[in-house]
Formats: C-alpha cells, structure tokens, sequence
C-alpha cells in the first residue's frame, strides 16, 4: 500500500507531506485498553471482513480508529452504547444500522451506522465497507 508516512508523529497518510494534527497515534491495545467493552468486539468484526477485501492501515487516535488503503475510507468512534462506523460511498445506501442523516459532501455521501454488538456487521454491512474501500483505493 503505497503511502507517506510522517516522521515527527509515525502516523500513515495517503499523500507526501498531507497536512494534518501531528499527534503521535496509540496502538490498537493501549487504545482499547481504556474504552468500552463492546468497541474492541465491534472493530475486530469490522478488520476480519476487511482482511477479505484488501491491505487496511488502522491509523489509532484518541478519538477512534481510522480506516486507510491508504485514504481514509471509514472511521470507528466510541459512543456510550454503540461504536459509530462513518464511511463515504458515491450513492446514499441504506441499511437498518444506519439511523443518522446522510450527509452529502462534493461527489460522496457520508454514512453513519449505529454498531452496538459484532452481530450487526453483517453481510449488507460488510458489502457497503467493501465498497467504500474498493471506492477510495481508486
């Protein structure tokens, strides 16, 4: 997976020099070693399905995990009940998880789905993740 990845803070990017927050990321077992129980069954789920498709770089912040190939194409963020699993898509999809607005952005729609437990990334779930990384690794 081609890349650059910034000296100062170790975190992965999909262009040389991208501008963003130079925070040093966390790894995936300091990272859920804090949050709530249900978050780490839920991205475990999410990174399986993923490994079928294509290499994937979990870019580990406080706020999450992000989803790269290497432009970010899905974020993972902690809510009290539910992991939040945001994704972009050229089209609104639907899908019983996805309970918020979608909201469109340029050429995209961004998608938010209510995650609480493993179970509900099922294979319309995963077929919309899929596309959402075939879609940003073009």
């Amino acid at each position: 997976m081609n890349g650059w990845t910034c000296p100062r803070c170790g975190r992965f990017f999909e262009r040389n020099g991208q501008g963003h927050d130079c925070a040093p990321g966390l790894s995936v077992d300091e990272y859920f070693a804090t949050g709530p129980t249900h978050e780490r069954a839920v991205f475990e789920a999410v990174m399986q399905h993923l490994a079928t498709v294509g290499p994937v770089h979990a870019d580990v912040v406080s706020v999450g995990v992000f989803l790269k190939c290497p432009r970010k194409f899905a974020e993972l963020r902690p809510m009290q009940r539910w992991v939040s699993v945001g994704f972009a898509l050229p089209y609104r999809a639907a899908h019983p998880t996805i309970t918020r607005k979608v909201v469109a952005y340029g050429s995209r729609f961004w998608h938010t789905a209510n995650v609480a437990t493993p179970e509900q990334i099922d294979a319309a779930l995963c077929d919309l993740l899929t596309e959402a990384y075939l879609d940003a690794s073009r």
